[in-house]
């Protein structure tokens, strides 16, 4: 193919300003670090000229909202097999280091990646994808020769070679080479070096946290880990491997990483180990094996994961996810305890699968929510490995990964030479694995349909209840041990095997958790026994076990002003992974309120694949709870939601539909009597968010009707995070009554201030509350006014807009305005104005009121209860702020 045009990639243009791909991936994870840098603390590349041999200008350009591509426009069309010179000049500015762990730190050291223009890859036509933080840059092997001039006190560390060092005129040059490159980072450390350890012709530099181990140890290991790599791929064709912190930290072994320093449940070395085979053979693939690593990444993270779940098992065969912790009394009666270390690949493959999260290993990488980018992809891919090599049942798969080493070493090469060369390996079908497995987000599920007994056979039928073909494992079971095993294949219908009776009491499908099967409940079916298998209970909280019918127990404590402290026991089904039928009883006793108060709910969720409607689920939910002193309140709903969400899943844009029907019956309270103390409110809701960094949209519209009124109301809000760091908060509310006859009093009004919330929808925490402390307690709902003025409410019409921006950091300038209308009385203006400190938004927040309607409140008396606040207890609400950006 004739070319016209030569693509560069520059990413070190990426960190520009807040307008690049790299800067729109920071806020749609929610990620404040880059937008809120310092000018000085951002990065980018000034080109000053691109010439050709003889010193002539060529035309260029940055593609549109691409400002880390360069775009060349040849002279004369480029035939096949020609080549052309290009030399630029240019100068890059290395952004801070608090971004992407890579760039300059405050102890004046760099760790580069990335830093210097590269061709991208043209393979039949350009492979141009820009930075989006997630550290796969394509370029094609190259020969590199860098000269280096660095202050003397300077070190150098690359995985180029060093040809030679020389100081004079204070200044070092160090003069770096290397052939068929893909990556060349550099260090320029003047805090700390890097350790050098030789294993073989190979010499290993790293500064990976090594927990104190002597260096005599760390040698040990690294020499076992790089015999083991060579041992299964063949040798590293390279002298040096380059294993820095920041590699590990950005790609570590989630779980290890979150372990506090002083808690060390496993042995000595063992952390260094896994962290160094983690890393060490990240290197070792990337290095050698030219895939594209935006298209193509599961090949590598197939091939990692499985290598590392062999190197467990041949060195640590008897480790524990949990470590030595397993055997600490009270931890040791978890499931959690029994798992070994390699069950944590398929257990958080199925976290996302469960949720429906879970994305085909061919998803571009820049596709990927963070959850699967980072852990489950990788691990969906490695544990699809090793479910093929136990169903083929020989070293096919071992053989295949050694042979497509040596048969790519630093050749550019694909996912389809991969897939070749396994199926051409294998003595049985497996087009499933390619078809079903990774390509589609298809889940697997099987269950006995039925069994039928002969004296000396069972004849068993299993059903496959996804649209997929992949094979399932059936195990004949006595006294909980395997006495007989049979791969099944073709299941795309329901197919029936006979096998020996030969003592089996129960049969079981997928009993040693080969395939990451994301419903292993119904695989049971007893033969000389009652129950398919038997009931367990566990208190507090455990990891699913398929073997038994689990029942969880655990004490939950909640708290209101007039229950108090509520403590019970709740009696649940669901595991640490989301399952479709979820029950709850949780009875509590208030020590306040001296009774019994608590909660129930049952709830059924379906999910859909590739399709916008992404979750439907219905169930029924109950509680009774105190909404004054001695006063108590019952709520019973049916209901059942709608829940949508863009099939490109890194999109946030949610929308859900929910009907219900609220039943409520509370104790009547003598003070503020309300005509109906018992009441039904039929409530249909749509709600729509759009939410990043930067650009933050809700809203909704909502319908109730009630024996005495019905209402329709919207709600939007708005926030915008401007280039130059000011936020914008707008939000309108509208609403009206169709008919209302309850006008004598304002217990279904809509309100100012402080919603009346009689469907009980709202974390009061001390909802009847008129004064003091609780009653300052703000809920943004309906009028949104932080205020209390007078009307409070309205029994016909209310609409309000509420705004805020920030004057520095989290302290903002808040207004708010709006018309309220009641029967009988004429339309009033009212509106308020004062001081936000926004600690974290939605979250933890305090308002001080300054100016309204009343006046100059900052100068009235009792200012202290005029300040409202939001404060936010709910230990799910608080998780949902820390994981927002995986998912």
């Amino acid at each position: 193919m004739v070319l016209n045009e030569i693509y560069l990639n520059d990413w070190a243009n990426s960190f520009k300003d807040k307008s690049t791909p790299l800067a729109r991936r920071f806020a749609e994870d929610y990620l404040r670090r880059f937008h809120f840098a310092k000018e000085e603390e951002r990065g980018f590349t000034k080109i000053y000229s691109i010439t050709n041999k003889n010193v002539q200008n060529y035309t260029w350009d940055r593609p549109e909202g691409a400002p880390d591509i360069i775009r060349i426009f040849l002279e004369e069309p480029l035939n096949p097999g020609e080549k052309v010179y290009l030399n630029l000049l240019y100068r890059v500015k290395i952004p801070s280091e608090k971004f992407t762990r890579y760039g300059y730190d405050d102890l004046g050291n760099f760790k580069l990646k990335y830093w210097y223009i590269t061709p991208a890859v043209f393979n039949g036509d350009w492979k141009i994808y820009s930075d989006r933080n997630i550290g796969d840059q394509y370029t094609p092997p190259a020969d590199i020769k860098i000269k280096l001039s660095t202050k003397p006190n300077l070190y150098v560390g690359s995985p180029l070679n060093v040809e030679r060092v020389i100081t004079e005129n204070g200044f070092k040059t160090t003069f770096l080479s290397g052939d068929n490159r893909v990556t060349s980072q550099l260090y320029l450390t003047r805090t700390f070096n890097f350790e050098s350890i030789e294993v073989n012709s190979t010499e290993v530099l790293t500064n990976v946290e090594d927990d104190g181990l002597m260096l005599g140890m760390k040698g040990l290991i690294l020499n076992r880990i790089l015999k083991f790599l060579e041992l299964r791929l063949g040798e590293y064709p390279h002298k040096t491997l380059f294993v820095t912190r920041e590699d590990y930290l950005n790609n570590p072994v989630y779980g290890l990483n979150q372990l506090p320093h002083y808690i060390r449940p496993f042995p000595d070395g063992f952390q260094y180990d896994i962290k160094q085979l983690k890393a060490v053979t990240d290197h070792y693939l990337k290095n050698t094996l030219l895939l594209n690593p935006r298209e193509e990444q599961w090949v590598y993270d197939a091939i990692h994961i499985s290598l590392m779940m062999d190197y467990v098992d041949t060195y640590y065969p008897d480790m524990k996810l949990m470590g030595n912790l397993s055997d600490v009394i009270g931890i040791r009666w978890f499931h959690a305890a029994d798992l070994e270390f390699n069950d944590q690949y398929p257990f958080l493959y199925l976290h996302m699968a469960r949720m429906n999260l879970d994305q085909p290993l061919t998803t571009s990488q820049d596709s990927l929510i963070k959850f699967n980018k980072n852990i489950a992809n990788a691990y969906k891919a490695g544990a699809g490995l090793k479910y093929v090599e136990d169903f083929l049942g020989d070293k096919t798969v071992k053989a295949s990964i050694e042979e497509f080493y040596s048969d790519y070493l630093l050749e550019p090469t694909g996912a389809e030479s991969f897939k070749q060369i396994l199926q051409k390996n294998a003595d049985k079908d497996i087009s499933w694995f390619f078809d079903d497995y990774v390509t589609t987000s298809q889940k697997m599920d099987f269950k006995i349909k039925n069994v039928r007994k002969t004296e000396d056979s069972l004849l068993v039928t299993i059903k496959n209840k996804k649209n997929n073909n992949m094979p399932v494992p059936l195990y004949g079971l006595r006294d909980g041990e395997i006495i007989y095993k049979k791969w099944v294949e073709n299941t795309a219908e329901n197919v029936t095997v006979t096998i020996p009776r030969d003592g089996i009491e129960r049969l079981a499908l997928n009993y040693e958790g080969i395939i990451p099967e994301i419903n292993q409940r119904d695989n049971y079916k007893g033969i000389t026994t009652f129950l398919d298998k038997p009931v367990q209970f566990r208190l507090l909280k455990d990891v699913e076990d398929p073997r038994y019918y689990q029942l969880f127990f655990m004490p939950e404590v909640t708290f209101n002003l007039y229950d108090g402290v509520a403590i019970g026991p709740k009696v649940y089904n669901k595991p640490f992974l989301n399952r479709r039928f979820d029950f709850r009883l949780a009875p509590k006793f208030g020590f306040n309120s001296q009774t019994l108060v608590g909660s129930a709910m049952v709830s059924n969720t379906h999910f859909y694949d590739d399709e916008n409607l992404f979750a439907l689920r219905y169930g029924v939910s109950g509680v009774r709870f105190s909404y004054g002193y001695d006063l108590f309140y019952e709520k019973f709903t049916p209901y059942l939601g709608f829940f949508f969400r863009n099939f490109y899943l890194r999109d946030n844009e949610r929308q859900s539909l929910i009907l219900r029907n609220v039943n409520v019956q509370q104790d009547l309270d003598p003070i503020n009597p309300v005509e109906q103390p018992e009441y039904n409110v039929f409530n249909v809701s749509y709600n729509y968010s759009d939410t990043n960094l930067v650009d933050f949209i809700t809203g909704g519209v909502d319908y109730e009707l009630a024996k005495n009124f019905s209402k329709l109301s919207m709600e939007v809000e708005y926030r915008k995070l401007f280039k130059n760091n000011q936020q914008i908060n707008l939000r309108m509310f509208a609403g009206t009554f169709l008919y209302n006859d309850e006008v004598d009093n304002d217990y279904f009004s809509f309100a100012l201030d402080r919603p009346t919330d009689y469907l009980f929808d709202y974390n009061y925490y001390g909802r009847s509350q008129s004064t003091g402390l609780f009653s300052q307690q703000l809920i943004t709902a309906e009028g949104g006014f932080k205020s209390q003025l007078q009307p409070e409410y309205a029994n016909q019409w209310l609409t309000t807009v509420n705004a805020s921006t920030n004057l520095w950091k989290w302290i903002f300038v808040y207004g708010d305005a709006g018309l309220l209308k009641n029967k009988g009385f004429n339309p009033e203006f009212v509106y308020d104005s004062g001081i936000r400190m926004s600690l974290v938004q939605d979250y933890f927040e305090v308002f001080f009121p300054v100016y309204s309607n009343l006046g100059w409140e900052i100068a009235q008396d009792n200012y202290d209860q005029k300040i409202r606040f939001i404060v936010t207890l709910d230990l799910n609400t608080l998780i949902k702020l820390f994981t927002r950006e995986w998912y």
